[in-house]
């Protein structure tokens, strides 16, 4: 049970968000817009199956031939040394060799293998006995036999068996070898081959899609970096009066905000290639590696310049140096950011390359990056206001079909703070609930119900008692009522007592324009209409219970800030006690001041919330009402609720 935080919204940026066509030859970290001159033919077979091929097959015939040699040689027999003496007195023996003891022969006729009847052989192998005095030379001239000086039985020699044995090994050496190479040849910086680089294709400028058509809300800021545009569109004009264009923008903002999508409608709307990557895919942990990414990426763009380079959340390297992140000058990261400096040092301005990065935490950056002749700009994209919202919903509308009951300028005044991102996201919900119900167009209760999704949460099934349900109705009922009988509170739009996500029951209130600042009675409105659920339940049921957990931390939240940090407390003075991060006792603040803002914050909660029960106890009436109204329908909408309060909505407005 908890309401809507509505705390003061972050100033941040709105615009379209996309997606690039990602073409990433090898395994470059970056990605290119723009599809290469081979696209649209017939993808080649990797070399490397060819290659594998030819070596299978190599090595098949290889052991076909050697398999077949030896089957040709013929089978030799070995013979026992009297039996090759009596084949010798028979005259039977046609040729002989002899290597030591060892004899290979042949005979002029088969013979009988001795205790093999039915086998006989015409070659042979036997050895002659180191106590033999027998003349065989003499025996075997007198029979006819002929003595050779080669082997009777041809045999390969050793490094012929070296070979046939090392082959499959040999194989493999090669195969690994001739990826080396072909990562060598790939690459245009040496070792960042085999450490992500990778093939470059040349670019196709035209295949640029996103354009300022595609950016809406952020008018200021496209009209701040048209002069990129016109620069890379024109550069003489500027290079006939000796000026250049700036070396980097950084483009800083909360998430969502489009700086993207800004990034890559400045590269379409010059018609120049675009090169994006995300700072974090340049390191490695093998040292240098980065440094080598980034000159790869500069020189690809320098040889296709004019050029955009585009570094996404710089921050992860860009951070500043000389604190505890820092290891000796050796951390990789630092190395990275040492070459990313180097190279933008190397620009002369003239060659048509510009650096765009982006950061959600620009205030971490080191300051080398953003001295001039670096990142010469700094750009604040902002959240859009409510007639950015309902430009960029309309782009994002584009090719969605709309009912007739669509009012997009209604739902942008119900869209506070919410970017180009959050956006998006509402008109896909919007679509993928009307496609869930089979419909064919998008309806105006899609859009709202897919923002009560977002801003409250999915609903839940829950079942709740009787007397849970009527606690929880008094205790949003005293949010919404306190949000509508205070003066200058923002008006309630929605109430419910159907549980979504942690919350048994939500209240949500927006202004009807934008607010980019805040007074003193305003936030204390804030904290009485934060405490009205706890109030409500402590008049009427005489309870306290944790449903009131999210409410205290949002009042505890808005008091702190207004005591510590905005000066909004005569005991401490016009003083910033409170950093946004960090502890305060760092930044010189005593104990003595810690404890007087601590008194401060109490006696504030306090006194908003007695001022909450009065209210309540004013108008129990209204309270009574709107607690039965939801109680019988769950969920109240804006002019429901004020009808049930008896306060005419347009007297509120």
């Amino acid at each position: 049970m908890s309401e809507q935080d509505q705390t003061p919204p972050q100033q941040n940026s709105s615009g379209r968000d996309g997606r690039a066509d990602d073409s990433r030859p090898g395994n470059q970290p970056w990605r290119t817009e723009g599809m290469p001159p081979s696209a649209g033919k017939p993808p080649r077979r990797p070399r490397w199956l060819r290659f594998a091929a030819f070596i299978a097959g190599g090595y098949l015939l290889l052991f076909l031939l050697t398999t077949m040699q030896d089957q040709m040689s013929g089978g030799t027999e070995t013979v026992a040394y009297t039996e090759f003496t009596i084949q010798v007195e028979k005259g039977n023996v046609a040729e002989v060799f002899s290597r030591g003891d060892t004899i290979q022969g042949t005979l002029k006729d088969a013979a009988t293998v001795p205790g093999k009847s039915d086998a006989t052989y015409t070659k042979f192998t036997t050895e002659r006995p180191t106590f033999a005095t027998d003349d065989l030379f003499g025996a075997l001239e007198k029979s006819g036999a002929t003595v050779r000086a080669t082997p009777v039985t041809q045999q390969r020699g050793v490094l012929w068996n070296l070979l046939i044995s090392f082959a499959p090994i040999l194989l493999l050496v090669g195969f690994y070898l001739w990826l080396f190479r072909r990562q060598q040849r790939a690459a245009s910086g040496g070792l960042s081959g085999l450490l992500g680089g990778g093939q470059k294709k040349p670019i196709d400028p035209e295949s640029v899609r996103a354009t300022f058509a595609d950016v809406a809300g952020i008018d200021e800021v496209k009209a701040e970096i048209a002069e990129i545009v016109d620069y890379l569109k024109d550069p003489d004009k500027y290079r006939r009066l000796g000026a250049r264009a700036p070396k980097g923008v950084l483009l800083a903002g909360a998430p969502g905000t489009g700086k993207t999508l800004l990034a890559r409608a400045t590269a379409g709307e010059a018609g120049v290639p675009f090169f994006s990557a995300s700072a974090s895919e340049f390191i490695e942990a093998i040292v240098g590696v980065g440094a080598s990414r980034v000159r790869d990426l500069f020189g690809e763009a320098r040889k296709v310049a004019p050029a955009i380079i585009f570094i996404d959340e710089i921050d992860t390297i860009g951070r500043a140096r000389g604190g505890a992140r820092s290891i000796g000058g050796h951390d990789e990261g630092e190395q990275t950011l040492n070459q990313i400096l180097t190279e933008m040092d190397g620009f002369s301005g003239t060659e048509g390359v510009i650096v765009l990065a982006a950061t959600n935490r620009a205030d971490v950056l080191d300051p080398a990056l953003l001295r001039a002749g670096r990142f010469d700009r700094t750009i604040t994209v902002h959240a859009p206001d409510q007639r950015g919202r309902e430009e960029i919903l309309r782009v994002h509308a584009r090719g969605k079909p709309l009912g007739p009951d669509v009012d997009l300028a209604a739902l942008s005044r119900s869209t506070p703070g919410m970017t180009g991102a959050d956006l998006a996201n509402l008109m896909n919900e919007a679509a993928l609930a009307a496609a869930r119900q089979n419909r064919s167009q998008i309806g105006q209760h899609d859009l709202t119900d897919s923002l009560e999704k977002i801003q409250l949460g999915s609903a839940r099934n829950v079942v709740m008692g009787e007397e849970e349900r009527r606690r929880t109705a008094y205790h949003e009922g005293g949010h919404a009522l306190l949000g509508i009988i205070q003066v200058g509170a923002d008006p309630v739009r929605k109430v419910s007592i159907i549980p979504r996500g942690r919350a048994l029951g939500v209240t949500l209130s927006t202004p009807e324009m934008d607010r980019y600042g805040y007074d003193a009675d305003y936030l204390r409105g804030r904290i009485i209409g934060a405490l009205g659920g706890m109030a409500a339940e402590q008049e009427v049921l005489g309870v306290v219970t944790t449903g009131a957990e999210s409410d205290l931390e949002t009042a505890t939240r808005i008091a702190r800030s207004m005591v510590g940090r905005w000066g909004m407390s005569k005991a401490v003075g016009p003083v910033s006690v409170l950093p946004a991060e960090g502890d305060p006792r760092l930044g010189g603040a005593s104990e003595e001041l810690l404890n007087t803002v601590d008194e401060e914050v109490r006696r504030l909660i306090d006194e908003c919330y007695q001022e909450a029960r009065r209210l309540l106890r004013e108008n129990r009436d209204r309270l009574d009402a709107i607690a039965e109204q939801l109680l019988e329908h769950e969920s109240l909408d804006e002019t429901d609720v004020y009808a049930a309060a008896g306060v005419s909505h347009d007297a509120k407005t």
